[in-house]
């Protein structure tokens, strides 16, 4: 696994299997039907219809004294005067005869109950409330759809997933229409019991149902979708759904994503075009961002955007001023055969670091910038310093530096003590010969010369 990669994987696989917004915003919110309230989530669950088999069902009426009360209640409600509308409600149902309420007078006094309880943050009578709703007979069928809808919300609301999901299927028992808000509902329901087919299922239906309108899915709904099928290791699948997010919710971290879903795919071309994408649209950053980013170039074998990439980080602090960044820096310099730029490079890196390896690979620049005395000088550091990693490669160099100045004597110590590693005897053999043989050389020029 290359650099990049390996990067890549540490800061990226975390956050993008990180579901960072929840799939559906659970919102349970209040709408009155004229004067007297008759069911809480009538938004949410406004496009479902009963299923047309069922028969009408014949509702009992609603008396003038009862809706009297109600109003009241409501006013007091509406004033945020919980208080006296629970007071209105607690009178109406005290010492009350059997019968005195009929079922569809009772079931908005329940109603009316829980949007108290709700407003007061007490879930668990508000819960209790709309029970006593449904327990109704011959309640209208569309006040029993809203409010096993809201019952359903409210056990979300409180964590009770099992619950939650039961009620959910019992409203999606009572409708022909749900809507894909209560699919994208019970997918959240799913995932929060990690039963992640269940949870693609439902997703898939509320985004084709968007899809299918012309209507664009919600972010969170695909960031569900994507996490989803990451979990699944369904590469393909998690990929194209970032280029959805990316389609309609342009934003650096689908870029990113997508970048390293790419890497997952071993596809190093479009890894890198995603996150070029991120970066000439000036969505990075941070120190890993632009690392990652110089890390793609170099092994795409792009040495020079890498520098610049590099440069620009740094001298926008973006890139930590560090031994580390600047040594990448020459790196780059080097291999895009920008030497003379490599050297203030290596040398701020060489001066930052604690041991003597990066003297020793600045000698190496030195030595190709043909500034021999300067590379003698920075490979005698290192070595003196310690901590070279391949002393041997060291002073081979040391040993050309010698040869260039015409110090043959220590150039071919250097190139004996290279050549007692085995790594390099090879070479430090053909370099003694070479040397030899141009003494040899100069030797017999001279003689003629005389």
């Amino acid at each position: 696994m290359n650099f990049t990669k390996r990067a890549m994987n540490v800061g990226v696989r975390s956050f993008l299997l990180a579901l960072p917004v929840v799939a559906a915003q659970i919102v349970v919110s209040q709408t009155a039907l004229g004067p007297v309230v008759s069911g809480i989530a009538e938004a949410q669950a406004q496009d479902a219809q009963p299923k047309q088999e069922q028969e009408t069902r014949r509702t009992p009426a609603l008396r003038n004294k009862v809706y009297e009360k109600l109003a009241e209640a409501q006013a007091a409600a509406e004033a945020k005067d919980l208080a006296t509308a629970a007071s209105v409600l607690d009178a109406m149902l005290a010492g009350r005869r059997d019968n005195e309420l009929n079922s569809y007078e009772l079931a908005n006094v329940y109603n009316l109950y829980a949007f108290i309880h709700y407003s007061n943050e007490d879930y668990t009578s508000a819960l209790q409330s709309y029970e006593n709703v449904i327990k109704q007979p011959d309640i209208p069928l569309a006040m029993e759809i809203n409010t096993r809808f809201t019952v359903a919300q409210l056990y979300f609301v409180q964590e009770r997933w099992e619950q939650g999901i039961d009620a959910l299927q019992k409203w999606f028992q009572m409708t022909d229409t749900p809507n894909a808000t209560a699919y994208v509902l019970l997918a959240q329901g799913y995932y929060q019991l990690k039963d992640y087919n269940e949870a693609l299922k439902n997703i898939n239906i509320a985004i084709d149902d968007f899809d299918s309108k012309g209507k664009i899915p919600k972010e969170q709904w695909y960031n569900l979708q994507r996490f989803l099928y990451a979990e699944l290791n369904m590469v393909d699948e998690a990929t194209g759904t970032l280029r959805q997010l990316i389609t309609f919710y342009p934003k650096k971290q689908y870029w990113v994503q997508l970048s390293f879903m790419y890497s997952e795919q071993n596809k190093e071309a479009r890894q890198l075009g995603a996150m070029e994408t991120a970066y000439v649209q000036d969505m990075l950053e941070k120190d890993g961002e632009y690392r990652n980013m110089a890390s793609l170039f170099l092994n795409a074998e792009v040495p020079y955007k890498a520098a610049v990439v590099l440069k620009e980080g740094l001298a926008e602090d973006i890139v930590q001023d560090n031994s580390k960044n600047w040594e990448l820096l020459a790196g780059a310099l080097r291999q895009a055969q920008e030497v003379a730029d490599a050297i203030p490079a290596m040398e701020k890196a060489a001066s930052m670091s604690d041991d003597g390896d990066l003297y020793a690979r600045l000698g190496n620049i030195y030595l190709d910038a043909d500034q021999n005395e300067k590379a003698i000088e920075a490979i005698t550091k290192g070595l003196d310093r310690g901590g070279v990693k391949r002393p041997d490669n060291a002073r081979l160099v040391l040993g050309m530096a010698y040869f260039n100045t015409d110090q043959y004597a220590k150039a071919r110590d250097a190139f004996r003590a290279a050549g007692r590693d085995e790594r390099s005897k090879k070479y430090a053999d053909q370099w003694i010969k070479y040397m030899n043989s141009e003494l040899e050389r100069q030797k017999s020029l001279a003689a003629d010369a005389d």
